[in-house]
């Protein structure tokens, strides 16, 4: 695989994509600006074993109420270097993954999973319980040891388990990968593939899904899920070094839906998450009051309408929604 990744002609392919909506990128245009050049430095780089992670830059992003510590790499050498190694592992990686497996994988987005999830609850009978769960600070909790013997049960290439390595352990400590490392979300996902397989072909459950970190089981019997998710907890300690953060949830489908990939859906519909709904409503009240919101409102419609189309809101697009796009037609 090494030879196929050096290969000059994927290390351009690499740098085409890494690039997509970063062309004003300061370093972008630098690799732009002698193309030849700087890809046959990273083929050197590869072939001749000299190539380490450069520093990263670090910095705290809140989403949600939520803080996580971002590390940013350079774009030359490290993010092409990354797409040209991905580029040739994906595959790989993609094949070994349950089909109910959706975080960043080409044409498996939350879309197809809200399908599958809603294609699961037209059995009321055996979905009439969910266990929902996520793993407590998935990324920056995962064993460098354990996710090395992982990749080396799959692969064999010793190049390439030499640039994983290297890439595991651009983090001091024996803990965690770096959160915006774009082999990141591929070490992440496949480190849970083990589990997903252990899971659904040894235990009885009518549906189960995962979004990297977040897990949704379905069944019929309450008691058999508060069962369960002790048998998971001793699974993902021992197993994989993981725990499970303690607001786990067992709870009646019928009485309020499942709060998964960004919806609410029920056994008969589909409606907006929460938080989602009220960001909508004040977003579209102000837009509508011709008030600032911080971003092109145009944009900003535009961004909602996309969100809504999935779901059961249409009393909501009337009253919110096509007010404030008449405001700014």
């Amino acid at each position: 695989m090494w030879k196929d990744i050096t290969e000059y002609i994927n290390i351009v392919n690499a740098h085409y994509n890494a690039r997509k909506g970063k062309r004003y990128y300061k370093e972008v245009k630098m690799v732009d600006s002698d193309i030849n050049k700087y890809c046959t430095e990273i083929q050197d780089m590869l072939l001749n074993k000299t190539y380490k992670v450069s520093d990263y830059e670090v910095f705290i992003k809140r989403d949600s109420g939520k803080e996580r510590i971002i590390h940013k790499l350079p774009y030359y050498p490290d993010r092409i270097i990354q797409w040209a190694v991905i580029q040739k592992v994906e595959p790989i990686f993609i094949k070994n993954f349950i089909f109910d497996t959706y975080s960043a994988i080409p044409k498996k987005g939350i879309h197809l999973g809200l399908k599958r999830l809603s294609n699961a609850l037209r059995n009321k009978d055996e979905s009439k319980y969910c266990l929902k769960f996520d793993i407590s600070k998935y990324y920056q909790s995962i064993p460098h040891d354990l996710l090395k013997s992982s990749l080396r049960r799959k692969f064999k290439d010793k190049d390439l388990l030499w640039f994983f390595d290297n890439t595991i352990d651009s983090i001091k400590g024996n803990v965690g990968i770096p959160i915006g490392n774009y082999t990141s979300q591929y070490f992440g996902n496949y480190f849970l593939s083990s589990f997903d397989h252990t899971f659904t072909e040894n235990y009885d459950h009518h549906f189960y899904s995962r979004y990297m970190d977040d897990i949704i089981i379905l069944h019929k019997d309450k008691l058999y899920l508060h069962d369960l998710i002790a048998e998971i907890e001793k699974i993902l300690y021992n197993d994989f070094g993981l725990k499970i953060k303690q607001n786990w949830q067992i709870f009646p489908v019928g009485d309020r839906g499942i709060d998964y990939l960004g919806y609410r859906t029920f056994y008969n519909k589909r409606l907006l998450r929460k938080r989602t709904k009220k960001n909508l409503v004040n977003k579209m009240l102000k837009i509508s009051k011709l008030k600032a919101i911080g971003v092109n409102p145009i944009n900003c419609i535009g961004s909602y309408l996309g969100i809504v189309e999935w779901c059961d809101c249409t009393e909501l697009k009337q009253k919110y929604i096509e007010p404030a796009l008449e405001m700014v037609a």
